[in-house]
């Protein structure tokens, strides 16, 4: 019936209405950015936003956090399972719902707003957003600690509730979401950003309907959702056939030593992409757990990747695909587990996969980059007004080299996807601090034929005494892989210069470090790992690693098998080992 309904109708005008709903999410979007409170999202975009049909398949996602592909979804889908009967969702509801393990996906701090959007009386979708707030209170300021040991302490849980109900707001909620954050101008803020967004998309979405004809807009909601399958499975047909395992581990929890060993099994077919992780560790004590939410969303990323990354996200896009793990896993952990630190283990559900399939798909698919986040939280007292920042923060670092082309330098882990640093600017005038430092890290690691890009160095100089300190850098005991014999990249790491020169660290997780005037917290972040022999990179490309201080002289000699003068860059000497390369 459905088929039947799509092929009455112009083909072109269904692909103008295809296409309006996507503008519609990229319009949500901006309208997020543009009215927010917190520079984690004006600054940063720490959110996404998108539309999903009556039944919570997603339709269209704007850019911004890529680990929260399906997290739209999921929320939507909780939404209707709560509020299953008739009359029960209203125009001008709008539900809000952050719980990481009912629909949330994520962490506390990632609150979720959706919105039913009515036309003639008939549910046809949802508009949704999901944005990190600076803070929803919890234990330790920003909402984050790598010390928790259950969620109870890691802030407010909206359990699926009604802000809005029928257009009347839910005053008691905001009073409490009031009264229990440390920055209620930035939550408030934001939230009602948030409910901007939903409401442009819920009005464009009404004015589709109006210009084509609610019919035309479904049918056109199906066209899209059909048309992503079958671009999925195109893409797969053409992958290689079999079955893909990779193994890997987590360093700690912050407070379990560890390590945490994970796994994946991965079985292509000509309609399906499974992806088994039974058998990976079970939830742990520490913040480093995720939900099942967060692994799909994990997963998502990497089949993209590996399928179709141009195409426009949709849930028609995910139809081949099927996730597997074990309830109460590291990678589906259940309550009242923390999971503040959630991406440390979720980033995982992604690497796997792509440590499994990066040698048989190297056209899409580099060698491993620094994995995590590394996220940093730093509050305390402005030196200048005396009044209380917060930063919240994640971390650029490398990324792996690929068949025919060096890694990325200075660019966020996988699961950010399209976001920003707080520029330098904005990060002293807001906050307490300084920025003594912000470069390109050379450590020689992640060479290659094509070498690894290189992680940054920011160093935060405390203004004002008794500021504290909080991150969490995964990937700093096991250094990042290279592929098809390409050098192994680096670790993640922070330290702490006291004002008196005295070193403290390399640490890898630190909860509440107090920093005084003039300490230094120094973070540091991996190399990606190298792709190919390094023996086979061109004299030329390693002179002018020479040149700009990637690599030294004596490296260049010792792993590349070249001799330079580091003064006037002339090539001395290959070694007898390059020379046979060569000749064959």
């Amino acid at each position: 019936m459905k088929n039947t309904a799509v092929s009455k109708v112009d083909p072109f005008t269904l692909d103008i209405v295809k296409d309006s709903l996507v503008a519609i999410g990229e319009e949500m979007f901006y309208a997020l950015a543009r009215t927010s409170m917190s520079p984690i999202i004006y600054e940063v975009l720490d959110y996404a936003s998108g539309l999903t049909d009556s039944k919570g398949q997603l339709l269209t996602q704007g850019n911004g956090v890529t680990g929260f592909i399906g997290m739209l979804s999921f929320m939507v889908r909780e939404t209707l399972d709560r509020y299953n009967e008739s009359g029960d969702l209203k125009p001008g509801d709008i539900i809000l719902i952050n719980d990481p393990y009912g629909g949330g996906g994520s962490h506390l701090c990632d609150v979720g707003l959706v919105m039913p959007i009515f036309y003639e009386g008939e549910l046809i979708a949802f508009s949704a957003n999901k944005a990190h707030w600076t803070e929803v209170g919890g234990k330790d300021p920003g909402s984050m600690a790598t010390d928790s040991t259950e969620i109870f302490q890691e802030g407010l849980q909206f359990p699926c509730i009604k802000l809005f109900d029928e257009g009347k707001l839910n005053q008691p909620v905001v009073d409490i979401i009031s009264s229990n954050v440390r920055f209620p101008d930035l939550s408030l803020g934001d939230l009602w950003a948030q409910v901007a967004a939903l409401k442009t998309g819920e009005r464009r979405c009404r004015e589709l309907c109006d210009k084509y004809g609610k019919e035309m807009v479904i049918n056109s909601i199906e066209h899209l959702l059909d048309h992503g399958e079958q671009l999925a499975l195109k893409a797969l047909k053409e992958l290689p056939k079999g079955t893909y395992e990779a193994v890997d581990y987590i360093d700690d929890d912050g407070i379990e030593e560890g390590p945490f060993r994970v796994q994946v099994k991965v079985s292509i077919t000509d309609d399906e992409f499974i992806c088994d992780f039974r058998g990976s560790h079970p939830q742990v004590t520490g913040s480093i757990n995720t939900s099942y939410t967060g692994l799909v969303s994990a997963v998502r990323t990497i089949f993209l990747a590996v399928t179709n990354p141009s195409q426009d996200v949709n849930d028609g896009s995910f139809r081949p695909l099927r996730v597997i793990t074990d309830e109460g896993s590291i990678f589906n952990a259940v309550r009242p587990a923390p999971v503040s630190m959630y991406w440390e283990s979720m980033l995982f559900g992604s690497d796997l996969i792509w440590k499994a399939l990066a040698p048989v798909v190297p056209h899409r698919l580099s060698a491993g980059h620094f994995l995590s986040v590394c996220a940093v939280i730093l509050s305390g007292k402005h030196h200048n007004t005396d009044e209380p920042f917060l930063i919240v923060e994640p971390s650029v670092g490398g990324w792996g080299a690929a068949q025919g082309r060096d890694g990325a330098s200075g660019q966020f882990c996988v699961l950010d996807g399209e976001t920003f640093n707080i520029p330098v600017e904005v990060c002293e005038t807001r906050n307490g601090v300084l920025v003594d430092e912000y470069s390109l890290y050379s450590d020689g690691a992640g060479l290659g034929e094509f070498c690894g890009g290189k992680g940054v160095v920011r160093s935060y100089r405390a203004l004002s005494d008794h500021q504290v300190f909080t991150a969490s850098f995964g990937r700093h005991k096991y250094n990042v892989w290279g592929a098809n014999e390409g050098r192994e990249g680096s670790t993640n790491k922070f330290e702490i210069i006291k004002a008196n020169g005295e070193i403290e660290g390399p640490f890898g997780k630190y909860n509440r470090y107090i920093l005084n005037t003039n300490d230094v917290a120094r973070l540091t972040t991996a190399t990606g790992g190298g792709y190919g022999d390094p023996l086979n990179r061109p004299v030329e490309k390693i002179v002018m690693d020479i040149k700009n201080e990637y690599i030294t002289a004596e490296q260049a000699r010792r792993e590349f098998g070249v001799s330079v003068d580091p003064y006037t860059f002339e090539v001395l000497e290959l070694s007898p080992k390059r020379k046979e390369k060569e000749r064959v």
